[in-house]
């Protein structure tokens, strides 16, 4: 399904799986790690190629499953300086999702280690936004196999996030760190940017 319609990229003899992400700060690249989150990958590229059914989140109360780049003209919402990025939410408020979820994947060998890890985003055990910053700095709880579309790149090691947030590929550091300071809000979407940072859309390619 990942691949559908594009045989050259299921051929990874053709070289490294990669998504370019293309923003309105600029432009950057993340090699995905087919290899060792490969379901992750699988529905990501799923997603940002249009393959993957799924339920538009703008749409709440539609049950109709629908096929479309999910990421394009999205934005990331959810920005931390110092932290992360977060994006993937075509509602813009941290709680859409495409309908379903998807199992985490861990490898011990793939760590939270500095900027540039490209990792999912689970679902929040705390309802109040006034936690957030302690559920994401401090403890990483999270409810597992809960991810689904949102995703997140960090600019700083974060080891809580270890073993609770799947990572799936690895990116260029410096767009995301200049988003990543760019002026938020505190409501009422928190850590939302007030200047919108737009995914125009994001193209999956194989690079030697």
């Amino acid at each position: 399904m990942a691949f559908e319609g594009a045989p050259e990229l299921a051929d990874d003899s053709q070289g490294t799986l990669t998504a370019v992400f293309h923003t309105s700060m600029g432009d950057f690249e993340c090699e995905l790690y087919e290899e060792q989150a490969p379901l992750t990958v699988a529905n990501f590229v799923g997603l940002v190629r249009g393959t993957r059914p799924h339920l538009d989140p703008r749409q709440r109360k539609s049950e109709e499953w629908v096929e479309g780049r999910y990421y394009d003209g999205t934005i990331f919402h959810r920005v931390i300086e110092g932290f992360m990025i977060q994006g993937g939410d075509p509602s813009a408020t941290g709680r859409g999702t495409p309908g379903y979820f998807i199992p985490d994947e861990f490898d011990p060998k793939l760590r939270h280690s500095g900027a540039g890890i490209l990792s999912m985003a689970n679902r929040n055990p705390f309802d109040r936004a006034t936690q957030k910053p302690i559920y994401d700095k401090q403890t990483g709880l999270t409810v597992g196999n809960t991810g689904s579309a949102q995703f997140f790149v960090t600019v700083n090691p974060a080891a809580p996030l270890n073993d609770r947030h799947t990572i799936f590929g690895r990116c260029d550091t410096k767009v995301p760190i200049e988003i990543s300071k760019v002026r938020t809000q505190s409501r009422p979407i928190p850590d939302k940017p007030f200047d919108d940072v737009t995914i125009s859309t994001i193209d999956i390619v194989r690079k030697k």
